[in-house]
């Protein structure tokens, strides 16, 4: 494979993990390691929850690792302005509407066994201005009615799962900007990753479900569409996907137990599900 300008983009919510580390390292490899260009980019939008201690700590792991970036670690906070033309084009062209339902009431609507997968008119007028007065914000959601008026027939390609097609039923109304941060991790890395020419994005298998919706996203704002490959999750030893709040499995632990990156990355091989 020829080298490719890829990335790494990892959320400092927590320390990284196994997960993280082999995430990492394949990006990095897709990139040619030192032979091509390669970006690390904080996304650390969720105020809520980002902490700069994490920031850090990431850092140093990855460099622990033996990965180098190009440039200036990128932040996606400083990018704040850029997501905001973004949702103000998507509702000057009517392709999303506000949602100021709950998570129970969109769970509940959305099991009906007539749900058409639209949220759009779930509230009255009344309800609606009643929350409204009481300081609610709105989530913005994809307006799918009108958007499958206007989108053809989209594909994509992995290089781990072969072609791809993007179902719009499958996607429904879709959170594109949520209420407290007024964006949303699809509508933030679509932009990131076309502002930096991005051509190869390497991440995790559970990431493969939201690419649809990036794949949209790209259609409507006219953005180029990067090769993708979406590798093998990291498992423990029930099987279960690894989570930041593993702290048993987090890249530091291993270091101070005296691991050396190529064991670290072996490790990770063997802990694929």
């Amino acid at each position: 494979m020829s080298p490719f300008i890829s990335r790494f983009a990892p959320s400092p919510t927590g320390d990284l993990h196994l997960g993280h580390a082999y995430s990492a390292l394949c990006a990095w490899q897709a990139a040619g390691a030192s032979s091509a260009y390669f970006i690390l980019r904080i996304d650390d939008l969720d105020f809520t929850r980002c902490k700069d201690e994490y920031i850090e700590r990431q850092i140093e792991d990855l460099k622990w690792l033996g990965l180098s970036w190009d440039e200036t670690p990128l932040y996606q906070s400083q990018n704040l302005a850029r997501y905001q033309e973004a949702l103000a084009e998507l509702k000057d062209r009517a392709l999303i509407y506000p949602c100021l339902l709950t998570r129970s009431e969109v769970r509940e609507l959305l099991s009906a066994p007539q749900a058409d997968g639209s949220l759009r008119n779930a509230l009255t007028e009344p309800e609606t201005e009643k929350r409204l007065e009481k300081g609610t914000q709105p989530a913005w959601r994809l307006d799918m009615t009108r958007i499958k008026n206007i989108t053809p027939e989209l594909t994509w390609h992995d290089d781990n799962y072969g072609p791809q097609f993007v179902d719009l039923d499958k996607i429904g109304d879709a959170i594109i900007a949520r209420r407290d941060i007024g964006t949303s991790y699809h509508l933030s890395v679509v932009f990131d990753d076309a502002d930096s020419d991005i051509e190869m994005i390497v991440r995790g298998r559970d990431l493969l479900a939201d690419t649809a919706i990036h794949r949209l996203l790209q259609f409507l704002f006219n953005l180029p569409t990067p090769r993708y490959a979406h590798h093998s999750l990291i498992v423990d030893d029930t099987g279960k996907r690894l989570a930041k709040r593993d702290d048993a499995r987090a890249i530091r632990s291993f270091r101070e137990d005296g691991f050396s990156p190529t064991e670290l990355f072996d490790l990770c091989v063997k802990s694929k599900e």
